[in-house]
């Protein structure tokens, strides 16, 4: 080590720790640490290649629980911090702040052949090239793993004495890296691949407990919306009981707040019992949109009391500060909610017996035995409250009864040291929730959820935007980051949803100035796609280019979606070939590996089969309500929905152009392709004709 430090070590030691002034609630936890953190960007660079030190990257966010571990065993550790300041540069970086950044050393990890997650520790030379890394290291050795200490000496020794080594896996890694870029091209995607592909999907759901594979198990929501498509399309049972079983499971199971709403990232064990208990605002808007699909064909209660439930969990908890004083909420959507409270994994969430037999009474019996509420607990000696034993509800009578202990313990639980809040506004996430509220809005006749869309997409547009430009994250005042593909594609996706559901033309606008904005900066003139990052991005060594989702949907996916949306809302021809040059960038992935291209497909198929349904008549009037409504509240995944006035007139080139009221009331019609059907008045023809040829539930 102290040769190591002697070979490494030139120029003044600056051991400050610099994160004081960030606004990542995630990098001001390490703020106090006596490591000398710097936030990313090229003054950290520029310190490691004046004092000849390798650099070591830490990636995490706030609500990550194994982050915490590292942070408590090791950085907080003076000994351990020492050692850091003296052989490194140290980098702390929140992934949620910046996604590209943990997308490309996440990549490098996995060339190294490790599996990946956070918290992140890569070691990069001053250049920003990776050539080690892993992700959790103990303080000393046990699970298998070394000690972080001797990692960091070793690491360090090899840097100062083993220059043909690091050059080597640089070398490698970069040529590696560089192929992110590299999509395999394709055709067209026929709708009987979109079939191939969701039966194939289909022999890895669990028939018991539903979900992908064993444990951990993640909820997927984009494949069971491409198990709910593929249903609709073709009537396989199989499909549609593989999304109602998954969903049903989930909803009566452990990673379901069951008090509060909302949902959990994953579970660690195959029945979706014991959840990671940190609650992401991408997972639950992902969810809130495939419990609103799931129960508009289905009307199952459970659906919609999960729904509902979702929807105020949001409103009532994840409403970000404007500055910081909890009182004066800004109108756009916090990320997360910690695993950790008082410095243990779900201590919020979790019960004992007796705290239940206390707080309920006379009716504490009838619960526990619903919630799976045991002396010796189901967890650790805990109970974590769930009801898969019996996924059915109860009789109107018992549910009202369950209700009210509910909301007895909530209030109980309310007095508890809260876990730890990360308030930042990401505008990608915040797309995913606008969009996911808005639609149900319309399906749950909910007022106030689109009420509560429409304020955090006028936040985003006001305080997230810069000389024409999106940001990718705001918190207090302060805005950061360029954006990336996703902040475009799901904020755009947000504007067609609201221009839906409002008619309002600002919205359908806005989409299209910042499609505008992603041709103009992220498009790959080469092969097609669209970059993550801008072409004015600095500080990155690749841009990387996916169409893979991961626990978010893909960009690439999602602005395909918004393409197709866009083309047949304004019969704008470049974008039905800007959609079409997209599907060919991608789909040879499709010989690859197509378990991760669910959002693309989904995109594709509404791209080729879109049920546009135009509907003439003044908003406001109860016929013209009528036909919107039996529209936004049946389940059709292609649906591509205008509502014109009487005296407006569609694109030239749209199916339904030059069509109109008849006899002066509010009049409906059905296109697909450039076929549309004959003028519909009734709301019940409408319903009948929006179904034919479909399977229905």
């Amino acid at each position: 080590m102290a040769e190591a430090s002697k070979n490494i070590h030139a120029g003044k030691l600056s051991h400050s720790n610099q994160l004081g002034e960030e606004t990542s609630p995630y990098l001001l936890q390490h703020r106090d640490n006596p490591v000398a953190w710097r936030a990313w960007g090229e003054a950290a660079f520029a310190e490691a290649r004046r004092d000849g030190k390798p650099v070591l990257l830490s990636v995490g966010y706030a609500a990550c629980h194994w982050c915490h571990v590292m942070a408590h065993e090791s950085f907080e550790d003076p000994a351990i911090a020492e050692l850091m300041n003296q052989l490194y540069v140290n980098i702390k970086v929140d992934r949620e702040e910046r996604p590209d950044v943990d997308s490309i050393y996440q990549a490098a990890l996995a060339l190294l052949g490790e599996q990946g997650g956070w918290p992140l520790t890569m070691f990069l030379t001053p250049e920003g090239e990776p050539f080690w890394g892993g992700t959790y290291f103990p303080p000393e050795p046990r699970y298998g793993r070394p000690g972080f200490p001797q990692v960091l000496n070793a690491v360090a020794e090899i840097y100062a004495n083993d220059k043909g080594r690091v050059e080597k896996n640089t070398t490698a890694l970069k040529e590696a890296l560089g192929k992110l870029s590299q999509n395999l091209r394709g055709d067209a995607i026929p709708l009987g691949a979109l079939d191939q592909v969701a039966l194939r999907l289909l022999e890895e759901i669990d028939p018991v407990a539903g979900g992908v594979g064993s444990a951990p198990k993640f909820p997927q929501p984009a494949l069971l919306k491409l198990f709910w498509r593929a249903w609709k399309r073709g009537g396989d049972a199989a499909l549609r009981t593989a999304a109602e079983l998954t969903m049903t499971k989930m909803s009566q199971g452990g990673i379901y707040d069951h008090l509060g709403g909302g949902f959990a990232r994953y579970s660690v064990d195959s029945r979706w019992l014991v959840p990671h208990f940190e609650k992401m605002l991408y997972d639950n808007a992902q969810l809130l949109e495939v419990l609103t699909w799931l129960w508009q064909d289905t009307h199952n209660p459970l659906y919609e009391q999960r729904a509902r439930e979702t929807a105020g969990w949001v409103l009532r908890e994840m409403i970000a500060d404007s500055d910081g004083s909890g009182t004066t909420p800004s109108g756009a959507f916090a990320a997360t909610l910690d695993a950790d409270s008082e410095g243990e994994e779900g201590k919020f969430y979790v019960w004992q017996a007796t705290e239940i037999d206390e707080l309920l009474g006379e009716d504490a019996d009838l619960f526990k035995a619903h919630y799976d509420v045991r002396p010796q607990g189901n967890w650790e000696g805990k109970t974590i409250l769930n009801r898969s034993a019996q996924p059915d509800l109860a009789d109107p009578a018992t549910e009202t009864r369950l209700a009210a202990c509910r909301d007895i313990l909530l209030a109980a639980r309310a007095k508890r040291i809260w876990p730890g809040w990360d308030d930042k506004v990401l505008a990608d996430w915040n797309g995913l929730m606008i969009t996911a509220l808005a639609e149900a809005a319309l399906s749950f006749d909910a007022p106030d959820w689109l009420a509560a869309a429409e304020a955090a997409f006028a936040f985003v547009c006001r305080e997230m935007q810069r000389d024409g430009r999106l940001r990718h994250a705001w918190r207090h005042g302060q805005l950061k980051h360029p954006a990336t593909l996703d902040d475009y594609a799901n904020m755009a996706a947000a504007a067609l949803t609201l221009h839906e559901a409002t008619g309002k033309p600002d919205y359908l606008v806005q989409a299209e100035a910042w499609v505008a904005t992603l041709d103009r900066h992220y498009w790959d003139a080469g092969s097609g796609g669209y970059f993550l990052t801008a072409d004015d991005t600095p500080d990155l060594i690749v841009r990387t280019k996916t169409a893979y989702d991961s626990a978010v949907p893909s960009g690439n996916g999602a602005i395909l979606g918004v393409l197709a949306r866009l083309f047949h809302l304004t019969g704008k021809a470049a974008y039905r070939e800007r959609a079409d040059a997209l599907v060919a960038a991608f789909s040879g992935e499709l010989t690859r590996n197509f378990f991760p291209l669910a959002t693309l497909l989904n995109a594709a198929e509404l791209l080729m089969a879109a049920d546009q349904v135009v509907i003439v008549g003044r908003r406001g009037r109860a016929a013209t309500d009528a036909l919107i409504a039996t529209v936004t509240k049946r389940c059709l995944p292609n649906r591509i929905l205008q509502v014109i006035g009487p005296d407006e007139s569609l694109p030239e080139g749209h199916p339904a152009s030059g069509k109109g009221e008849v006899d002066g009331e509010a009049t409906a019609y059905l296109c697909r392709g450039m076929s549309c059907s004959l003028p519909i008045t009734a709301a019940a023809d409408l319903a009948a004709t929006l179904d034919e040829g479909r399977a229905t539930a």
